[in-house]
């Protein structure tokens, strides 16, 4: 982890028409941060997502990749920010007809010039990289939930991305496949030197791999807290983010 900014959000507000969902976000994502993005059910956090993918532009406010003002850009420019990002989406979001190695060969194929052969070569990698190592012939209707999450992680590095964005990663996973998820996360934010952003409620994780975090609240329509989520339980006095990071209990061990 470093100091080194690698998005910045300033001044944002989020809105469907004149309904506003959040406004006055600031805060910033530094270089191989894993930085969670949390709070209530309908706090925005998966809309806020999408401002930072480019799927949706902002009300109001800017989003900065480093020195770059991302929805001040054109489409192509835009485009070729998201070739350095990798999304894995809440459910996998693997394409059913196609095996496991077709998923992952769709990005290569796409954004690269590699041969059939390198390709292949480096689906098998990215593969063995999240535990699937002999399953490119498998469909995802023939593996695990926890399994096709791998799946969709590593057709999320499949162009060793800057970023990698996850929604709720381990929703619908037991606690030992989400507890293996959240390791693959930080062994491969390690390996590829990548920023991690990620939308959970999951407090598991949260405490495991998150070193920073902002909370969106609901009813103010704006962040409330932001810093590590071990400092906020600790330290931060608002019921709110005490009431979502205990789910109303106390923590009686260190964490």
């Amino acid at each position: 982890m470093t100091d080194e900014p690698h998005i910045i959000v300033n001044d944002l507000t989020m809105a469907y028409g004149d309904f506003i969902i959040q406004q006055d976000l600031n805060f910033t994502v530094n270089k191989e941060d894993i930085f969670i993005l949390m709070g209530g059910s309908g706090c925005g956090k998966s809309t806020l997502l999408r401002h930072l993918i480019g799927l949706k532009q902002p009300a109001k406010g800017s989003v900065y990749y480093q020195e770059t003002n991302f929805w001040q850009t054109n489409s192509q420019q835009r485009s070729e920010l998201m070739q350095n990002n990798g999304i894995l989406y809440q459910s996998g979001a693997l394409w059913s007809s196609m095996t496991l190695a077709e998923n992952i060969t769709l990005p290569l194929a796409e954004y690269t010039h590699l041969s059939s052969i390198e390709i292949k070569e480096l689906v098998s990698l990215k593969l063995a990289l999240v535990g699937l190592a002999g399953f490119e012939d498998y469909y995802p209707s023939e593996i695990s939930g926890g399994m096709q999450k791998r799946a969709g992680l590593a057709r999320a590095i499949a162009l060793d991305p800057k970023i990698l964005f996850f929604d709720e990663p381990s929703a619908g996973l037991d606690p030992i496949s989400a507890k293996l998820l959240d390791d693959l996360i930080l062994e491969l934010r390690d390996s590829l030197g990548a920023t991690v952003i990620m939308v959970t409620h999951e407090l598991a994780s949260i405490f495991a791999i998150g070193n920073n975090s902002i909370f969106l609240d609901a009813d103010s329509k704006t962040m409330i807290a932001s810093g590590p989520p071990n400092t906020l339980v600790k330290e931060c006095s608002d019921p709110r983010i005490q009431q979502f990071l205990t789910r109303g209990q106390t923590r009686k061990h260190n964490i």
